[in-house]
Order: C-alpha cells, then structure tokens, then sequence
C-alpha cells in the first residue's frame, strides 16, 4: 500500500549512504548536496523510530534494523531497475553482461561472433568492468562474468563454465638474465607486476604452486591485467597471468612461461541474480559460456 511507505527520495538517499558508506560519497553519487542527504536520513529515521546508522569514527555504518531494510532496498531497487530496462528494450532477449576487461579481450571478444550466431534471439551488451565487484552492486546488470575465489551469496545463482591455468610470464631475454629456468629464486632480482583489477594474483599462484613466496626487488602496479601482461612483454618485468591470455603471445615468442601454468579450480563463473537464473536469454547464456569453456 504506497500511505505506507517512506518517501522515495528517503529511500534513495538511505540506499545510496548504505552502499557508499558515507553521507559525502552518497552526496556525490546522487549530484545533491550533503544537507539533503542528511535530511532524508534523519526523515527516514523519524518515520520508523529506530536509528539505521551508528557513527564509527568518520564513517556511518549501519545497525542491525538498519542493515536488513538496507538489503531489501537495495533488492528492490534493483528489481525495479531490471524491470525498467526491459520495458525500455521492448523485450526479453537483451542482457547486460558484465565482463572483467581483461577477460573480455583475450577470451569472449575472439568468441562473440560465435556466440551471437548460437544465440540470434538474444542481444547481449558486453560491459567492460576494470574494477570486478559483485552483481549486487550493479543493479543495471543482468549477469557478471567472476573470476578467482568468489563466494556468491544466497540470492545469486552462479555457474561455473571454465576451469583456469595461470601462472608467471616474462620477455624470454629478461627470463634469461634472471635465470628463470633455474628456478623462482631468480624472481627476487625482478620487478613484480600486478594490476589493481587482479591485485593477488601473486599471492594465488605461490598458494596453487606450493612456491615459497619470495620478496621481489620492486613492485609496480597497474590499473588493469591487460596493462600488467603489456609491461612483461616489454620487458618491464614479471606478471602473473591466466594461460588464456597469453598463449598466443607465448607461440609468438614474445612471452616465456619457464615453469608452465598451474591449475586453478576456481575458473570463472556467470552470476546471476536466482530469480532471473531460469529466464530464456540467461538460460541459454549459461549453457554456451559452458559449452565453450569445455573448449578451452
């Protein structure tokens, strides 16, 4: 019954300061000013009686009442933001995918003619994403492609499609200097790349490996894997990279492997939203990302 409900601009201030942590960040996001957030907050709370925010040194952080209906907002908004983007496309055959950037160049862009040919009734719109978060952040999706350890939540079904290698690469002159055959020791004279989308991919690959960690004379970091995986092939120094990306570049012989690729169960998998899982366009979605990842 809409006599029940708070006011909506309350709502979308309240949602906003939920996921962004702060009232100046949830400002900026919705182009007001701090006062107005401010404003329908203290309206929001008023209109319950209960505080949904407790201050925790310069961030608000919310309470336990405050946290539920945070959850249930944020869903419904979402809700509301899926079903006017399918009015808006007249139909139910367009998706929003998100794709982490990386893995959108060296693997789904080489297959999406192949994909639109197996799947004509479905138009999907490829969202390069060089910051990968959760499809509970992004109410305008319909799906996200996650790679590595993800742990989806209750609401979100995920699938995945393809297991993963990855493992160090170098330009074979600099992975001679340093004696890379020899073994990792020689890692401790390189410079380690990593990239800010992808900032543990050291870390996993000493874990998945059972390779004593070792201290790197220098690190540099890169906004995106692409830009990392760039910088080994000049010779800048050594990234860890999925065997996908770089296989060609290592057939060329413009990049070495010297101890190959190393499993990596996780893979990646397609998110969605458990509601929508069993919809047509998603269905058919995930049954080809499974079918090519079969592939390789």
């Amino acid at each position: 019954m809409p006599h029940l409900l708070p006011p909506m601009n309350a709502l979308r201030a309240f949602e906003a300061v939920a996921r962004c942590g702060s009232i100046l960040k949830a400002a900026e996001d919705l182009g007001v000013v701090r006062g107005a957030v401010r404003q329908q907050i203290a309206a929001l709370e008023a209109h319950f009686g209960t505080a949904l925010f407790r201050r925790d040194g310069r961030s608000l952080v919310l309470t336990e009442p405050g946290r539920a209906y945070a959850e249930a907002v944020a869903e419904a908004f979402a809700i509301l933001a899926r079903a006017s983007a399918e009015l808006d496309a007249g139909h139910r055959g367009r998706l929003k995918l998100g794709v982490p950037s990386a893995f959108a160049v060296w693997w789904l862009m080489p297959r999406l003619a192949a994909l639109q040919a197996a799947l004509p009734q479905v138009e999907i719109d490829i969202m390069p994403m060089t910051v990968v978060e959760a499809l509970s952040r992004h109410p305008e999706l319909d799906a996200v492609i996650m790679g590595g350890e993800y742990r989806p939540s209750p609401d979100i079904t995920a699938t995945r499609f393809m297991e993963d290698e990855f493992g160090p690469v170098a330009a074979p002159e600099l992975a001679s200097r340093l004696g890379l055959a020899a073994g990792p020791a020689g890692l401790a004279a390189a410079t380690g790349l990593t990239s800010r989308s992808a900032p543990t991919l050291w870390d996993d690959w000493f874990t998945e490996s059972g390779t004593p960690p070792v201290r790197f004379a220098r690190m540099q970091a890169f906004e995106d894997l692409l830009l990392a995986i760039g910088a080994a092939r000049s010779g800048l120094g050594v990234a860890v990279a999925p065997r996908t990306a770089v296989e060609d570049d290592i057939a060329r012989g413009g990049l070495a492997a010297p101890w190959g690729f190393t499993r990596r169960p996780a893979g990646y998998s397609l998110c969605r939203r458990a509601a929508d899982a069993a919809s047509p366009p998603l269905a058919a979605l995930a049954g080809w990302l499974l079918a090519a990842g079969a592939q390789g």
